[in-house]
C-alpha cells in the first residue's frame, strides 16, 4: 500500500465515522464517533514507540511538559510514514470539508495540529474549554483496557457532568466555545493511556514547530 493510498483510506474511514456520528446536547453540544481510523492504521498508531513523559509529580496542564510532548510534526512524519498518511488525510479537502459541514466548525484557512498524547499514572487535566486559537477539537482514543479513562465533561469549571468511554477508534468531538469544559479527573492509569489530539488552529498559533504543515493552511 502506498502512502497516498493509505492517506485516502484514512480519509474515507474518518469521513464515514463523521457520517455515523452520535450527537449529545448536554451539557453542551458534542459528538462521539466510532471506527475513526482503519483497523490496521489504528493498531499501528497505538503501537508507535514513543515514550511517555515523566510527570515528576507535576500535572494539571499539558503545557507543563511541553519539552517532552510528541506531535505529527516534520520529524515525526519523517520517522513514521503512518503519521504522514494521517496528517495528509486530515489536511485533505475531503476531510476538512466534511468536518466543516458536519459541525459548522470555522476551520477554513487554519493549520493542522496533531498531537500523540501519552498519559501515565498521576496524570490529570484541569477543566478548560480550548476556546481561542483552537477552532476544532477531536480526541481520538487509541489503547485497549482503558474504558473508564475517557475525557471528563463539565457543566462549568466547578461542576463535573460525566466522562466519555475510552474505546480504541472512538473519539469525542466539539467546536470550542465558552461552554466546552473538559479535562481529566485524576484516577489510576494502568500502563500508558494513548490518544491522538486533532486540532485546527488559527494563524495566531505561536508554536509553529508543532504543526504538520506550517507552510500551508487547510481549505474547505
Amino acid at each position: 500500500m502506498t502512502e497516498q493510498t493509505a492517506s485516502a483510506d484514512i480519509a474515507r474511514a474518518f469521513c464515514a465515522s463523521l457520517d455515523a456520528r452520535k450527537t449529545f446536547d448536554e451539557p453542551y453540544r458534542w459528538w462521539l464517533i466510532e471506527n475513526a481510523l482503519p483497523k490496521a492504521a489504528l493498531e499501528e498508531l497505538a503501537g508507535l514507540p514513543f515514550a511517555a513523559p515523566a510527570l515528576e509529580g507535576v500535572s494539571g496542564r499539558r503545557e507543563v511538559h511541553n519539552d517532552t510532548r510528541s506531535y505529527f510534526d516534520a520529524a515525526g512524519m519523517k520517522r513514521f510514514p503512518l503519521m504522514r498518511s494521517i496528517a495528509e488525510a486530515m489536511q485533505s479537502r475531503e476531510v476538512v470539508r466534511a468536518i466543516h459541514q458536519a459541525f459548522a466548525a470555522p476551520i477554513d484557512d487554519t493549520y493542522l495540529r496533531l498531537e500523540y498524547a501519552l498519559d501515565i499514572d498521576g496524570f490529570w487535566l484541569e477543566p478548560h474549554t480550548d476556546l481561542g486559537v483552537k477552532k476544532f477539537t477531536c480526541l481520538l482514543y487509541l489503547t485497549e483496557g482503558h474504558e473508564s479513562l475517557g475525557t471528563d465533561i463539565y457543566r462549568s469549571k466547578e461542576e463535573h457532568f460525566g466522562a466519555t468511554p475510552f474505546v480504541p477508534g472512538t473519539a469525542m468531538i466539539f467546536v470550542p466555545s465558552s461552554r466546552t469544559w473538559h479535562g481529566f479527573e485524576k484516577r489510576p492509569i494502568a500502563g500508558v493511556r494513548k490518544s491522538m489530539i486533532l486540532n485546527y488552529v488559527t494563524h495566531d498559533w505561536l508554536a509553529r514547530e508543532q504543526l504538520s504543515f506550517p507552510d500551508r493552511t487547510v481549505r474547505i
